[in-house]
């Protein structure tokens, strides 16, 4: 910020008195230089600007900042008052390689643009700026406005031909400067690390030794790191690592870097982003690494140094040296668990188990080798497809087909598997729970043992402090209390745990094992059961699954690849959109036309196709519904459904007759005409003699008031088979 010096205290170097500070340079010097300063320079302020790089350089470069804060000195010796210099240190700790989060400069290229500035005083051009855009900015106001600038070396005129050339200079020098001093640097970090001797900070299960890195002393951090990579392989994702932690009350060991409790070990709650940086940190599997990220400039936010920069891939890191340090698994497990990240991230992948499918992003196309995409139409409905060439070179797409026949052939082929194995499963799922109580409670008692210790050594503490110094002796009573609280805490949970899993199993709970392992379809079907359950179980066993239509048919060569190199060839039937996509279309469609013609009803011939076998385009049993639209089609498509002659239906012979469909109806109740029920409809046996009998009958019945003759009340089959 702006201020400006009060009288000396012994932290503010910048107010030091010219009869206790002697002057940065002699007072001939001075004298000679100021007659570059006019009258008008000293009616404006004299601005002093201090800034370190970091806040290591603050710390510990102590005579560099005080001779910043000594320009004040030469401020006033140049002509202006002391109480007419102001300091501008705001940017102590922060890096001059942009303006960019550098408040102290920008508030001086305010003050110099509303020309209340006479002249700005450095140590040295590179503490205003290392970068040439952000000088000659700089440069240009104190031009425009009038300004000076000075350093240890002199003053110089922006207006001025020769000391702007001399400023540019400088500036570019101090540019330069900061690329050498960095690769420099960088030389020395990268020859170190080509040893693999070069480290920053040990990361979470690590400590720093004489020598590198060693596994960390403590057996409970060191457990809980194992345990981690133990259940990632067990699970197969970070979150349900990060859930199986949290449930189970189980912290992370952290040590911290900086700070008060540097090198001190604390147990933190677990987060995702620790738990991802150990799951990809190569130096777990015992290598070490040297440039595993890289830098995009185009993505560096400006004063932000930790922007722009992403993961390389293995083969681009700078080093890479294997078994250098001691490992918590194996490269080959650590190669297995990044390809598993991978699946699971939300990029592209091989396919992560994401969606309602149980086989989403393991089924392929026999056809062309790609993977089938997975699409979904409401909650459950999933359909595979195949449109990688459709999509890339507008091509014809290969195939697709509705998710639904495929899942119901996976899930029986697991079933059986998992039937035919289901003892050994009961007894490893036992062994594997009571393992893994035994890991926690472990856990929880070192836990325990951990916070008796720290109650113990902070009662020693209290114990050992003089009485009569009571503000220790109660800090310290403090202490001990609040790792009491801890103690019982401790306690508490260790109880609980035990109370609610047991190291071993019950008996109840072992007979539950093993009848859920004698009945896997009801464990399968269980609502206990996850989705995700379900797709581990199968991406445990199958490896892939190849899908194949028969040419545009209904027709599904299926071939599993599972685990160990075993394959199983299935064939199914999926749904089709178009009726003559059926392999028996034609058969279909002549039993449909005949038995209409005979006068049977969409539900009877519907019942006569199922107990055919044949099933519809969607792979399912024919109904009315379908009969009916298959018919409507087939008309459209000009084949002639009509009952066949001699057989009328109630509406065509009722217009025949030329009565209404009420009146024929009474007369097939009366008996006056015969008629055969099929389903629901009735049809009549009517011959040309019986047509014109029925027709004279309608005529009659016309005529009120006259007895109707039997003979044209009786149908012709019954006249032959009536007495004389």
């Amino acid at each position: 910020m702006i201020e400006t010096p009060s009288p000396t205290p012994a932290t503010s170097p910048q107010t030091s008195s010219p009869k206790h500070s002697p002057p940065a340079r002699p007072d001939v010097r001075a004298t000679l230089l100021s007659t570059k300063v006019a009258a008008n320079h000293l009616e404006r302020l004299a601005i002093v600007y201090v800034r370190q790089s970091s806040a290591k350089q603050v710390e510990e470069n102590v005579e560099s900042t005080r001779m910043q804060y000594q320009l004040v000195d030469r401020a006033e010796l140049l002509g202006w008052p002391r109480e007419r210099v102001n300091v501008i240190d705001d940017d102590l700790g922060i890096s001059g390689r942009t303006i960019e989060a550098r408040p102290g400069f920008q508030k001086l290229l305010a003050e110099v643009s509303l020309e209340h500035v006479g002249i700005v005083l450095g140590l040295e051009m590179s503490r205003l700026a290392r970068s040439c855009r952000d000088w000659h900015q700089l440069l240009e106001l104190c031009s425009v406005f009038g300004t000076l600038l000075a350093d240890a070396d002199g003053v110089y005129d922006p207006r001025d031909h020769n000391d702007r050339l001399l400023l540019g200079l400088k500036g570019t020098m101090s540019e330069a400067e900061l690329h050498v001093l960095q690769g420099r640097l960088r030389a020395g970090q990268l020859n170190k690390a080509r040893r693999g001797e070069f480290f920053t900070h040990a990361p979470i299960g690590y400590v720093r030794t004489e020598d590198g890195l060693a596994k960390e002393p403590d057996d409970q951090a060191r457990q809980v790191v194992e345990l981690l990579f133990e259940k990632f392989s067990e699970l197969g994702a970070m979150t349900a690592v990060m859930k199986y932690l949290t449930t189970n009350s189980i912290k992370v060991p952290v040590r911290d870097h900086r700070g008060a409790n540097k090198g001190q070990l604390q147990w933190r709650k677990p987060n995702q982003a620790t738990i991802l940086c150990l799951l990809h940190h190569p130096i777990y599997a015992g290598a070490y690494v040297y440039g595993r990220r890289e830098c995009n400039r185009k993505k560096v936010v400006p004063g932000r140094p930790g922007t722009g920069r992403r993961w390389s891939d293995p083969e681009d890191w700078e080093v890479l040296i294997k078994d250098r340090l001691p490992a918590y698994i194996t490269w080959e497990q650590w190669e297995k668990n990044q390809q598993k990240l991978r699946e699971n991230s939300t990029s592209y992948g091989t396919g992560a188990p994401r969606g309602t499918s149980l086989i989403a992003g393991r089924v392929v196309c026999g056809r062309c080798g790609r993977r089938m995409s997975v699409s979904y139409a409401g909650q459950s409905k999933a359909r595979f497809t195949c449109d990688m060439q459709r999509a890339h070179w507008r091509l014809k797409q290969c195939q697709t087909m509705n998710a639904a026949p495929l899942h119901e052939l996976i899930e029986r082929q697991l079933l059986q598997s998992l039937s035919a194995a289901s003892i050994d499963l009961s007894l490893a799922a036992a062994d594997d729970i009571e393992a893994d109580r035994a890991k926690v409670a472990r856990h929880h008692t070192q836990t325990v043992e951990r916070a008796v210790y720290q109650s113990e050594l902070a009662r020693r503490r209290y114990e050992e402090v003089d009485p009569g110094n009571r503000l220790v002796a109660a800090e310290l009573e403090r202490r001990w209390e609040t790792q009491l609280v801890a103690q019982r805490q401790a306690e508490e949970s260790l109880h609980r745990f035990e109370q609610e899993q047991p190291s071993r199993l019950s008996r109840l709970e072992e007979e539950q094992i093993r009848r859920l392992s004698n009945d896997i379809p009801s464990l399968w079907q269980a609502a206990t059961t996850s989705g995700v359950d379900r797709q581990t179980v199968f991406r445990t066993l199958v490896d892939r699954v190849e899908v194949e239509v028969i040419g545009r048919s209904e027709r599904v060569r299926v071939t599993m690849h599972w685990v160990g190199g075993f394959e199983s060839h299935h064939e199914i039937r999926r749904g089709v959109h178009e009726f003559e996509q059926l392999e028996s279309a034609d058969v279909i469609r002549e039993q449909i036309i005949t038995m209409k013609r005979d006068g049977r009803t969409h539900s009877q011939v519907a019942s006569k196709l199922n107990a055919s076998g044949y099933l519809s385009t969607q792979g399912v049993e024919f109904t009315r519904a379908i009969v009916s639209s298959l018919s409507r089609q087939f008309r459209k498509q000009g084949c002639d459904l009509s009952v066949q002659t001699g057989t009328w239906t109630l509406t065509e012979l009722a217009s025949e007759v030329g009565i209404k469909r009420e009146t024929l109806n009474t007369w097939r109740i009366r008996g006056w005409v015969h008629a055969d029920r099929t389903g629901q409809r009735w049809f009549f046996r009517v011959d040309t003699e019986e047509l014109s009998r029925l027709k004279k009958l309608a005529d009659f019945r016309r005529r009120p008031l006259h007895k109707t003759p039997k003979e044209l009340t009786t149908p012709n089959h019954q006249k032959g088979s009536s007495s004389p």
